[in-house]
């Protein structure tokens, strides 16, 4: 989860809530789900929180929060913008990374406690919704220092800067932290910072760049120019952000306008010209989710009137409307988390106080236990444990290249764990993209990642796996799945069917091993697994392919089968 670090004094400050002691202000932050972890050596809080408020990276979202949680804001606040002056001319831009989005901004104080907050936002915003700078990325530059060629039109943009794609040997600009002109090539290779975001741009012919009227200042997503370099001395700021989803910039921008107009600045829109159509920026637009009276009422276990609800709306940065059913309720530019009805109910909920909920017990009186598949789970984990096996539990969401490329699989062969895989929407991580077919990959990544450990290493895992299925309710094919793996100087065939028998033996079925193929598996030491005659899984030796894709240096052998084939 994100760990902030932030300056309690600024934080009573911006709250307005100075008198305020330590312990007052880590008790009202548990309130809203921030976790306190402790102190920086600069007597910062360590605060940790979940992953989904973003806008609480950093001190001034913090302080919003705050301030609606002890009633002194109310209701959804959209900033103030100013007309633009600005433009972007999107043109030729790399097809890998062709969205933008910014903001100027104007009149801002930033002593080093705003410089400071404003660059742990943006990193922070880097690590989580803009993917390590793969899905989004943010550039702020001092405005002052940029020139742009004055455009004669309808009287919106007046000065207008570039972003377009360059040949990676093309111009040359002198990037922060540096002395030397370089082209973008160079900065990849000789830079600290080009040599870590190297790899976004590995697959690109042209490298996205962003130019005005001197020349070019930014190479997005990896550095700056040291011309636009922001300091103290900085009054007015441009704010550019590029990225792979509209969507996820325009929000990453709206959370930064926010903390900046918390510091007294002024917003000024940013005119942003696509071939095809035209957008003025940043996006402050509202949402709106509806839920219904009965929802909340239910969830949350207490009456509340109509007038109660508005209320706690307003408490909680929302503003509610009420309809013939329930309510209509706008959502900020800054929520990012709030998708679903459930979201705006948890809202009303911390607004009302969770500790003020009186508990009761349920209707209807039921003695607890396992069902059948959780024993059933249970007593196979046992078993694998009395095998020799260490019970692992990875990771039910994987990426695509764990699950398939470095398994020398495809979703199109016709073998055990290939399947169209229910694939996330809008993920938060390249690593974790989808929900895996079947659980031996998060194996081979595990004994990847105990390479320094020593052999031989016995692991196993009973888990979740799916598939995509249009066939049923949920879209999604849900199953338990039973996978092991021996890692040794001698691990083979033998030694994992040995170990699968004894375990069929444990629940009285029958066992069978004809021969097959499978892409994951060396040929000729593979076979189908067979449970009381029917197909449930594959056993066979790994593929010196698949084990140097993962560094290991030992032979492998492993299986891996329906857990309800042993029913």
């Amino acid at each position: 989860m994100p760990v902030v670090d932030i300056d309690p004094d600024e934080l009573r400050r911006l709250t307005g809530h100075r008198s305020k002691d330590d312990d007052e202000l880590r008790q009202d932050l548990f309130g809203l789900g921030i976790e306190y972890e402790g102190e920086t050596e600069d007597g910062d809080f360590k605060l940790e929180f979940e992953a989904d408020r973003l806008d609480r990276l950093s001190v001034e979202g913090i302080a919003r929060s705050l301030r609606y949680h002890a009633g002194d804001d109310r209701g959804v606040d959209i900033p103030d913008t100013n007309a633009p002056e600005w433009a972007i001319d999107v043109t030729d831009v790399p097809a890998d990374r062709p969205y933008v989005t910014g903001a100027v901004i104007r009149g801002v104080d930033l002593d080093a406690d705003a410089l400071d907050s404003l660059i742990q936002l943006q990193e922070k915003l880097h690590a989580t919704m803009g993917r390590k700078r793969a899905k989004g990325a943010i550039g702020i530059h001092d405005l002052a220092m940029l020139k742009g060629d004055t455009v004669d039109g309808d009287g919106t943009a007046a000065r207008s800067l570039t972003y377009t794609g360059i040949d990676p040997d093309g111009d040359t600009f002198v990037p922060l932290d540096d002395d030397a002109e370089r082209t973008p090539a160079d900065v990849l290779t000789e830079h600290p910072t080009g040599e870590t975001y190297a790899d976004l741009l590995a697959d690109h012919d042209t490298y996205p760049a962003i130019y005005d009227d001197i020349g070019l200042f930014s190479f997005p997503p990896v550095i700056n120019g040291r011309r636009t370099e922001v300091t103290t001395d900085s009054r007015e700021l441009f704010v550019e952000l590029t990225g792979t989803d509209q969507w996820t910039i325009d929000r990453m921008c709206a959370i930064i306008c926010y903390a900046l107009d918390a510091r007294g600045a002024t917003i000024e829109d940013v005119t942003v010209d696509y071939p095809d159509r035209e957008l003025h920026r940043p996006d402050f637009a509202v949402r709106t989710k509806h839920v219904s009276h009965d929802r909340i009422e239910t969830l949350l276990g207490v009456e509340f009137t109509t007038e109660a609800v508005v209320d706690l709306a307003e408490r909680a940065g929302l503003d509610a409307t009420p309809t013939d059913d329930g309510y209509d309720v706008e959502i900020p530019p800054y929520r990012v988390d709030v998708r679903h009805p459930v979201d705006v109910v948890d809202d009303l909920g911390r607004a009302y106080d969770f500790n003020d909920l009186t508990p009761r017990y349920p209707d209807v009186n039921t003695i607890g236990g396992r069902t059948e598949s959780s024993r059933l789970e249970r007593s196979v984990r046992q078993a694998l444990v009395g095998l020799g096996f260490e019970d692992l539990l990875n990771f039910n969401m994987t990426s695509e290249a764990e699950n398939f490329d470095r398994m020398r699989l495809t979703p199109d062969h016709d073998a055990v764990g290939a399947a169209q895989p229910a694939t996330i929407a809008e993920p938060y991580s390249q690593d974790f993209t989808i929900l895996r077919t079947w659980a031996l990959p998060s194996l081979a990544m595990v004994l990847e990642t105990n390479t320094h450990h020593t052999y031989p290493q016995d692991l196993a895992e009973v888990g979740f796996a799916a598939h995509a299925d249009g066939d049923t309710q949920t879209g999604v094919a849900e199953r338990r799945t039973v996978a092991a793996v021996l890692a040794r100087n001698d691990a083979s065939y033998e030694d994992a069917k040995a170990r699968l028998q004894a375990l069929c033996d444990e629940f009285a079925v029958a066992l069978e091993t004809p021969p097959t193929t499978h892409p994951s598996f060396i040929d000729g030491r593979a076979a189908t697994i067979e449970i009381d005659g029917q197909p449930a899984g594959v056993i066979g030796e790994l593929h010196p392919g698949v084990i140097v894709e993962h560094d290991v240096e030992v032979p492998v052998a492993g299986f891996e089968f329906e857990l309800d084939a042993l029913r």
